[in-house]
């Protein structure tokens, strides 16, 4: 490895790259090593000892003093993301002791040629041509070793880190505008940018979303530009009609956006509008479409527990956390696990505070609402009930023959019947019905 090192120019310290010669050893070289450490647990724990992460940022800064090094500063930041993917201590002294942070996202703004022009704000040309594949793979193992550098950094406790976060997201939403040589490059890329503001503090996303000048032709809402969340949508449902491994694919870019509705106002009743538009035509179940809204119900009930969940998650805090404005959207049966695993049976809102501001109904949705089913959420002709035409006798026998059923069901154990508790949670009948009669009692020992 010391050979290696040397070969690479990682021994020393003051000299500069200078000799283009020796460029393409010192390429093959990282490459070496790159293919070593990742396939030698022993390579892992020396490269700590010898100090390697620190004479590759060395390096990386080296780089950023010369022009035509791209594939120096490529296998050097995959080589960094290789260290602190695989080893936890590199990790940590990359960002506590060398200021990996700032050496990584000084590499990703020139790997992107960002130019700035006030503070936290990007440069934006429209007729800029694509990143090369060069810049792209740059850019990409840059993203890649914030992203292991940035694990575990929801809490900002200083004002420097904070600046570092909000920079850092301010030159993740110029990569989000940014294409690259291929479509399959472009969404490589985002996907990376998006696992990275995964990982920056949430109170720092704001810069995201930047006052629109007069000039821009981009998305707005409410004067802000809303390009960068456009794309975070599209992305969103360019992975949903992949229809796989939404797990790695899907999940990052969802809870994003989660917690960007949850914390911003503006890019939460932006999203809204364009996933959960007010509601017109309810002649079709929520799950049945083509809309986005239509996919994301589709999601609610998927086979992984992880994807059904934060998609049920997301359309919640769009409707601000309130019961009766999901059900509107999705349907009972649909929205039934996420309000059992919140204690939401019964009704009522999140844990959040959201504005006061109310939704408001289309006529074609307030026409149509008493005849839609609850439990489907779409409109239903009035069906007639067989039990009109019955007598007295008839309905008892049938209500008991019901309760027989059940009873013969419950003590085989084929299935458990379940209440909800006055706390909008399951529970076994018996134990529900219980908690309900204790409470009256007290109520009425109150009275």
């Amino acid at each position: 490895m010391q050979i290696l090192m040397k070969l690479a120019k990682l021994d020393t310290v003051e000299d500069p790259l200078e000799t283009e010669s020796e460029f393409p050893v010192i390429v093959e070289a990282l490459k070496c090593l790159c293919n070593i450490i990742f396939n030698s647990s022993v390579a892992q724990k020396l490269s700590l000892e010898l100090n390697l992460a620190a004479m590759l940022c060395n390096l990386l800064q080296k780089c950023q003093e010369r022009q035509l090094v791209d594939d120096i500063k490529c296998f050097d930041l995959r080589l960094l993301f290789l260290l602190s993917l695989l080893h936890t201590d590199i990790r940590s002294q990359l960002r506590q002791e060398l200021q990996g942070v700032q050496v990584l996202t000084q590499a990703l703004e020139s790997s992107l040629s960002v130019r700035w022009t006030e503070e936290y704000k990007a440069a934006e040309d429209r007729d800029r041509p694509p990143l090369s594949l060069q810049e792209t793979d740059c850019a990409i193992e840059a993203l890649k070793a914030l992203f292991n550098v940035t694990l575990d950094s929801w809490n900002v406790h200083s004002k420097n880190e904070s600046h570092q976060f909000r920079y850092m997201a301010a030159i993740l939403r110029h990569c989000l505008l940014t294409t690259g040589p291929t479509e399959e490059k472009t969404e490589e890329l985002h996907s990376n940018a998006i696992n990275l503001l995964s990982n920056v503090p949430v109170s720092c996303l704001d810069v995201l979303i930047n006052p629109s000048s007069q000039e821009e032709t981009d998305i707005k809402y409410n004067g802000m530009n809303m390009g960068a969340i456009q794309i975070l949508l599209d992305f969103m449902e360019k992975r949903i009609d992949k229809g796989s491994s939404y797990r790695e694919g899907l999940t990052p870019v969802l809870s994003l956006l989660t917690e960007c509705c949850r914390t911003h106002r503006n890019i939460r009743k932006f999203i809204k509008a364009q996933v959960l538009p007010p509601l017109r035509d309810v002649s079709n179940r929520p799950e049945v479409g083509t809309t986005v809204r239509n996919k994301l119900v589709r999601l609610m009930t998927h086979v992984d527990l992880g994807v059904k969940q934060i998609a049920a998650e997301f359309l919640f805090v769009l409707c601000k956390e309130r019961v009766d404005s999901l059900l509107k959207y999705t349907g009972y049966g649909n929205a039934a696990g996420l309000l059992a695993a919140r204690g939401l049976l019964a009704g009522g809102r999140g844990d959040h505070w959201y504005s006061d501001d109310e939704d408001t109904d289309t006529e074609e949705y307030k026409s149509a609402k008493p005849n839609i089913n609850l439990i489907t959420g779409h409109l239903e002709e009035p069906m007639p009930n067989p039990m009109d035409e019955m007598t007295e006798e008839q309905k008892e026998y049938e209500a008991m023959k019901l309760v027989n059923m059940f009873d013969k069901l419950s003590r085989d154990e084929l299935i458990k019947p379940m209440g909800v508790r006055p706390d909008g949670t399951m529970a076994p009948l018996e134990e529900a019905v219980s908690q309900y009669q204790t409470n009256k009692q007290e109520s009425s020992d109150s009275d």
